[in-house]
C-alpha cells in the first residue's frame, strides 16, 4: 500500500477503496491535470500577453489568471453536474445533479481513477476554453464585461456541448468522435472569439495602424509553455496511463512539429522571411487540429493533419484579417477554431486503418462518421454562435463591453487595474 493510502486510511480507516482502482492510471491523470492548467497559467497567459502591446500586457494576464479562479468555483458549485451529470436528462441535451459534487465521494471511482482526479482533470479544461476566447477581443473589453460573459458563456455554452460529446449526451450516442477536445474547446473557442470580434468591433486603428505584439521572447516562451502542457491535454484524455496515452503524445508531437514547418514555409514564400511569431503559431494550429483524433490516428495521420492544420490554417489567417478585416485580436478563430474544424473533419479519414489509424471495426466506413463528424462541428459552430451572439448583446446592454476611445488609447493596464506592465 503506498503512503499516500496508507495515511488516507489511517486518518479514516471505515473509507474501501474500489478494486479497480489504478495507481499508475490516477498517476498520470494528475500529472495530466498540472500540466493542462499549465497550459493555461503560465503558458497561455504569457502567449497572449506578449502579443498585445505592452500597454495592454496586466489586463491579458488578469483576465486569464481571473478566468481560471471563477471558473474553478462554478465547476465545483455546478457546472460539472451540467457537464457530466445524468445522460438522459433533459433529452441529453444537459446534465442534472451533483451540485457542490455533493454525489463524489472519496471512494467514488470514474474508471480506474477517482472521481476527484477526473473532476479537477476536466476543470482544466473547462478552465482554458474560456481563456482561449480572450484573444478575440483583447485590448478593448471592459474587464467586468469579461468576467460576465465568461461565467454565464460557461454554463450556456461549455457546460451543454461537453455533455454532448463527452458526458452521455446525443452527440456521443451518434458516436461522434472528440478525443480532447476539437470541438467542446477549439470550435467552441474559436466561433466565440470571432463572434466577439465581430460584435465588440476592431481595436482602434485596425487596420491600417500595426499593432505588431510587444514582446516576442514572452510569446515564445508561453508557446513553449503551450506545447508541452499539450501532452497532459491529448495523452490525459486518454484516462489512463497505457499505449492509448502513448499514442496520442507521439501523433500530438508530430502534429505540432508539422504544422510549424507548414507555416514557416508558407510565410517564407509568401512574405520572404520566415518569422517566430509564425512558427510558433504554426505549433498551435497543429496542436489544435490534432486534439479531436489525437487518440484515433496513427503517427502518418499526425503528420499529415499537422501539415494541413499549418497550411490551411495560415490561409485563414490571411483571410480573416487582410480580406475580411475583422480584429480577431490573436487569431482565436483562424487558428482554434479552424483548426478544431479540420481536425474534427480528418478524424474520420485517418482513424481508417487504410490511413494507419487505430480502427479496430472492420465495417468502418469514413463516409459515414465523416458525416456523423460534420453533424457534430455544425451543431456546435450554430449552438455557440448563436448564444455567443445574444450573450454579448445582453451584456452591452447592461454595462457595456467596450472601454471608450480615450481609455483603449491610455491602455487597459492603467485604466482597469492602475498598474503598469514595465516601470521605465
Amino acid at each position: 500500500m503506498s503512503r499516500a493510502l496508507l495515511f488516507l486510511v489511517t486518518l479514516c480507516p471505515s473509507i474501501v477503496f474500489a478494486d479497480e482502482l489504478n495507481s499508475g492510471d490516477t498517476a498520470w491523470i494528475l500529472t495530466s491535470t498540472a500540466l493542462v492548467l499549465f497550459m493555461t497559467l503560465p503558458g497561455l497567459a504569457l502567449f497572449y500577453s506578449g502579443l498585445v502591446r505592452a500597454k495592454n500586457v496586466l489586463s491579458v494576464l488578469m483576465q486569464c489568471f481571473a478566468i481560471a479562479c471563477l471558473v474553478s468555483i462554478m465547476w465545483m458549485v455546478g457546472v460539472y453536474g451540467l457537464a457530466f451529470g445524468d445522460g438522459d436528462s433533459i433529452n441529453k441535451i444537459i446534465g442534472l445533479g451533483n451540485f457542490m459534487i455533493s454525489d463524489i465521494k472519496l471512494e467514488s471511482m470514474s474508471g480506474t481513477i477517482p472521481e476527484m482526479v477526473f473532476f479537477m482533470f476536466q476543470m482544466t479544461f473547462a478552465i482554458i476554453t474560456p481563456a482561449l476566447i480572450v484573444g478575440g477581443f483583447a485590448e478593448r473589453m471592459k474587464f467586468s464585461a469579461v468576467l460576465w460573459f465568461s461565467a454565464i458563456w460557461l454554463v450556456l455554452v461549455y457546460a451543454p456541448v461537453c455533455h454532448w460529446v463527452w458526458g452521455g449526451g446525443w452527440l456521443s450516442d451518434l458516436g461522434f468522435m472528440d478525443f480532447a477536445g476539437g470541438a467542446v474547446v477549439h470550435i467552441n473557442a474559436g466561433v466565440a472569439a470571432l463572434v466577439a470580434a465581430v460584435v465588440i468591433g476592431n481595436r482602434k486603428g485596425f487596420p491600417q495602424t500595426p499593432m505588431p505584439p510587444h514582446n516576442m521572447t514572452i510569446v515564445v516562451t508561453g508557446a513553449a509553455m503551450l506545447w508541452v502542457g499539450w501532452f497532459g491535454f491529448n495523452g490525459g484524455s486518454a484516462l489512463t496511463a497505457g499505449a492509448g496515452a502513448g499514442m496520442a503524445i507521439a501523433v500530438t508531437h508530430i502534429s505540432a512539429a508539422a504544422g510549424s514547418i507548414a507555416w514557416m514555409m508558407c510565410e517564407w514564400i509568401k512574405f520572404k522571411k520566415p518569422s517566430v511569431l509564425g512558427i510558433v503559431t504554426g505549433m498551435v494550429a497543429g496542436l489544435g487540429t490534432i486534439t479531436p483524433a489525437s487518440g484515433y490516428v496513427g503517427p502518418m495521420g499526425g503528420l499529415l493533419i499537422g501539415l494541413l492544420a499549418g497550411v490551411i490554417c495560415f490561409f485563414a489567417t490571411q483571410y480573416i484579417k487582410r480580406v475580411l478585416k475583422i480584429d480577431d485580436s490573436l487569431d482565436v478563430f483562424p487558428v482554434h477554431g479552424v483548426g478544431g474544424i479540420l481536425g474534427t473533419l480528418l478524424t474520420a479519414v485517418f482513424y481508417a486503418n487504410s490511413f494507419g489509424g487505430l480502427a479496430t471495426d472492420e465495417s468502418y466506413s469514413i463516409v459515414s462518421q465523416l458525416g456523423v463528424q460534420a453533424l457534430g462541428a455544425v451543431a456546435t459552430i450554430a449552438w455557440c454562435g448563436l448564444i455567443t451572439f445574444g450573450l454579448l448583446k445582453l451584456i452591452d446592454m447592461f454595462i457595456g463591453l467596450r472601454v471608450d476611445e480615450d481609455e483603449e488609447t491610455e491602455g487597459l493596464d492603467l485604466v482597469l487595474h492602475n498598474e503598469r506592465g514595465y516601470n521605465m
